[in-house]
């Protein structure tokens, strides 16, 4: 039995070992189209400048999935215009053409400063479990946001 354990100790080592020399890659995901309603300030906060941009529906589409973007989420930011950098949380749903809902989360940040521009999110998606979706529950994901007449999402995962 340790011998057994040992074993599965050092498989286990030598696995680790061997991701952590790995460069990640990126797998191509999909592009949301994201339409929104004019944004909206709460003001100065406790937290900063509070900026809110309602979701009011879209589309998405990509090699494993497609359907529309939901309406009634919203994209929460916090603008430090003295630091030029804005932190970003869009809280919304997408609905595959296949009728499952899929929660999403997208953290990231805006940033101008010093005349650079910087503007990436992280998307966390929450899938039904017995859903042919589960994949997304599974993985971290990243994404360039450019604003269009909407905002394009581009998602990758990281392999």
């Amino acid at each position: 039995m340790k011998k057994f354990l040992l074993l599965v100790c050092l498989s286990f080592l030598t696995l680790a070992a061997n991701a952590q020399e790995k460069i990640p890659e990126l797998e191509y995901v999909c592009e949301l189209k994201v339409k929104c309603d004019p944004a909206y300030s709460v003001g100065k906060t406790s937290h900063g400048k509070r900026v809110i941009i309602p979701i009011v529906g879209g589309s998405f589409e990509g090699p494993k999935l497609k359907g529309t973007v939901v309406r009634g989420g919203a994209d929460y930011q916090l603008v430090d215009e003295n630091q030029e950098r804005t932190e970003l949380k869009a809280i919304y749903d997408i609905k595959t053409d296949d009728g499952v809902y899929i929660h999403v989360c997208n953290e990231g940040i805006l940033s101008t400063k010093n005349g650079n521009f910087y503007f990436r999110t992280a998307p966390k998606f929450e899938a039904p479990n017995d859903s042919k979706y589960d994949w997304l529950n599974h993985a971290i994901f990243v994404c360039i946001p450019q604003v269009k007449d909407y905002i394009s999402l581009k998602v990758w995962r990281v392999k």
